[in-house]
């Protein structure tokens, strides 16, 4: 196992807030303001399609890979130096369309996430293509894992306890199913020996689906650090690398986990 004792502390920003439907321009002049509010964090965090809100209209929605969004995002990180991550609505290069997390760097740099379970019950898997690839990424040392919204239902997908620090949902999760969201995610952290981040929206939507928010920072042992209720804000925690190594010192549930091998 990794050192990770040696980790400094992690900076978290989760922001919590209303979307404005299929309005990318509106979103993005509101998120300027907020994100402003997240300097000096490590990692910002915004919710699932933060530009549009969940939309299946992606044919008109999206963005080309590298548009301006994307551009938005880098501008962020670069000025805020921070990492700066979300998901939006893209056409790939294969002219698919994807619900895309985008990991924008200070440097400059971006990787991607395409979300690899897509919410069946609204027709996400007829508008979008699924990913096949997990994503891991290093900020300070820390191995994070971002993940998109439906995804948190399926542990096989998140399961990793050795090698990732933080799990990492950005999700525009419904009100009518918040106890679904408030009792996954402390299993995944139990289950994964990690912390988890999750921020879902506010508001309601274009169909008239309303959001609770509950975005939260969960420990190792599935206890909140963070619980941000319904309230919109930026919200910011700070995770220890200590901490999270001393519980795996005590507790070393994953050399007792089975073995597994993922499938496309």
């Amino acid at each position: 196992m990794r050192d990770l004792t040696a980790l400094p502390d992690l900076q978290l920003a989760l922001v919590q807030t209303e979307l404005a439907w299929h309005d990318p321009a509106a979103n993005l002049a509101h998120f300027e303001s907020l994100v402003e509010q997240a300097r000096g964090a490590d990692l910002v965090v915004l919710p699932e399609m933060f530009t549009t809100g969940f939309s299946m209209d992606s044919a008109c929605l999206a963005e080309p890979e590298g548009g301006p969004s994307s551009q938005w995002l880098l501008a962020q990180a670069v000025r805020l130096q921070a990492v700066v991550t979300g998901s939006l609505i893209v056409q790939a290069a294969d002219g698919r369309y994807r619900n895309r997390l985008l990991w924008a760097r200070p440097d400059g740099s971006l990787a991607h996430y395409d979300k690899r379970h897509l919410f069946r019950m609204a027709g996400e898997h007829k508008h979008y293509a699924a990913g096949a690839e997990q994503l891991l990424v290093e900020l300070k040392g820390w191995r994070i894992r971002p993940l998109i919204c439906y995804d948190l239902r399926f542990p096989v997908w998140s399961r990793d306890p050795r090698d990732t620090d933080l799990l990492l949902y950005t999700a525009n999760w419904p009100a009518a199913r918040r106890h679904h969201w408030n009792r996954l995610l402390p299993a995944r952290a139990i289950e994964n020996l990690c912390y988890v981040a999750a921020v879902n929206r506010i508001g309601t939507d274009g169909k008239g689906h309303p959001y609770s928010g509950d975005s939260q920072v969960l420990d190792f042992q599935g206890e909140a650090l963070l619980e941000a209720g319904t309230a919109g804000g930026v919200f910011r925690v700070t995770l220890s690398g200590t901490d999270l190594a001393a519980y795996r010192e005590r507790f070393p549930a994953y050399l007792d986990a089975d073995a597994f091998e993922l499938k496309p």
